[in-house]
């Protein structure tokens, strides 16, 4: 078998750490399968040098903290292929260049466009563990660009996609997917098994198991994705194509998410285009909208528009956002960072119904005012004040009895 196995921060936080890796990756070579490791910089490695860099500069260039950012993997991979060949196997370190991960020219956020792979094919065909630096790519123009947070489990699931892997088997310092997170739900269970768009829906809820992109990517590729830990030899949870038993389950889990802020245009004209014209601003800068709602003005004149951004754009966000305000002649913006998302999430959801129902009236039963509301077949999100955040988990939870689930 062909197997990738991707390590995150946590798992190659030390030496120690890293050498316990090498362990395992050893252990997989040992039983006869070719091996490409995927790993993550150490554990607070990435935020260090995002600090260094506010250090000498206020608005740092995106292409050169692409560069900076790019050498924690990098680290990362040397060590681990050093530990590997300590335990008598030959092991090779590549960066993501090496690897032939082509991106576009997106600085801080690339999509991988393709993999060639070949330096690899040839180091596994000869024997070798290949140790892949995660988190980056390179432009055709040669300029190196990472993926984003979490992107070294995108570089994984690419990475087996573009070798025709078996398996992707993403280790973390959780040993599986849970139907909430149990330091809030100390009942919550372990999934055994979870659908492409279940998986999907809970990371960009929230859900920091996997990212976003990488069960994206997984699901247009039919990557089969195994989330385990690396602290213990647990079964973790695959997350693969839908099947009959799912839709047995209505609801999956539930998911909570305080990277939200919530920005709003007051007093905007109501006439046709302005809100073409207010989120085609945002979305030349790259930053990525989630919940929006309009209200509808009594008079035809004027009318609010609510929409929410992930925490870590809404300064970006609101400095634009008031410069076309000033166009549109709107009254005034404001910005709201205390706010949660929490969402109810199950493919069940789609053949059963009264499932929005039962969350209004949990959230109402215990005083949760609910400000905005999104729904799709398999998930209804809602959005709240943030001090709710851990009731609204729990009652919800409760209430889904998802305590029970298998």
């Amino acid at each position: 078998m062909l197997i990738v196995q991707k390590y995150g921060g946590t798992s190659v936080a030390n030496a120690e750490r890293i050498k316990s890796v090498a362990e395992r990756v050893s252990k997989a070579a040992k039983q006869g399968n070719k091996v490409v490791v995927v790993v993550s910089a150490m554990a607070g490695e990435t935020d260090k040098l995002i600090s260094l860099a506010h250090q000498i500069s206020s608005n740092p260039k995106e292409r050169e903290m692409d560069l900076l950012l790019s050498s924690g993997e990098r680290v990362t991979s040397a060590l681990t292929a050093m530990a590997v060949e300590e335990l008598g196997h030959k092991a090779m370190a590549l960066t993501g260049r090496q690897m032939g991960i082509v991106t576009d020219t997106v600085h801080t956020k690339a999509k991988i466009e393709k993999i060639t792979g070949e330096r690899a094919k040839k180091a596994l065909d000869s024997g070798y563990v290949v140790v892949v630096a995660g988190f980056q790519g390179i432009t055709e123009s040669e300029d190196v660009t990472t993926l984003g947070r979490g992107g070294s489990d995108l570089s994984a699931v690419a990475i087996a996609s573009a070798l025709d892997a078996d398996m992707c088997e993403i280790y973390t310092d959780v040993d599986g997917v849970y139907t909430a997170d149990p330091r809030i739900v100390p009942e919550a269970k372990k999934m055994d098994k979870i659908s492409y768009e279940e998986m999907l829906e809970l990371a960009s809820l929230g859900s920091k198991v996997l990212q976003t992109r990488s069960v994206e990517f997984a699901m247009k590729y039919n990557v089969p994705v195994v989330v385990r830990s690396s602290f213990n030899d647990n079964p973790g949870t695959l997350v693969t194509k839908e099947d009959e038993d799912m839709e047995h389950v209505v609801v999956s889990g539930v998911a909570h998410d305080l990277n939200q802020a919530k920005i709003t245009v007051m007093g905007v004209p109501d006439r046709p285009g302005i809100a073409a014209k207010l989120f085609r601003g945002i979305a030349d800068a790259n930053i990525g909208v989630d919940m929006i709602v309009q209200n509808i003005s009594s008079d035809g004149k004027a009318t609010d528009i609510s929409f929410t951004v992930p925490k870590t754009d809404s300064k970006k966000a609101l400095k634009l956002t008031q410069d076309i305000a000033k166009e549109l002649e709107a009254r005034g913006v404001d910005l709201r960072e205390d706010i949660a998302k929490i969402s109810v999430v199950g493919v069940g959801m789609r053949t059963h119904s009264g499932v929005a129902a039962q969350i209004f009236d949990t959230l109402a039963k215990h005083g949760v005012n609910i400000m905005a509301i999104s729904t799709s077949e398999i998930k209804v999100s809602c959005l709240i004040e943030a001090k709710y955040t851990e009731l609204a988990v729990r009652v919800l939870h409760d209430s889904f009895e998802l305590e029970k689930a298998a």
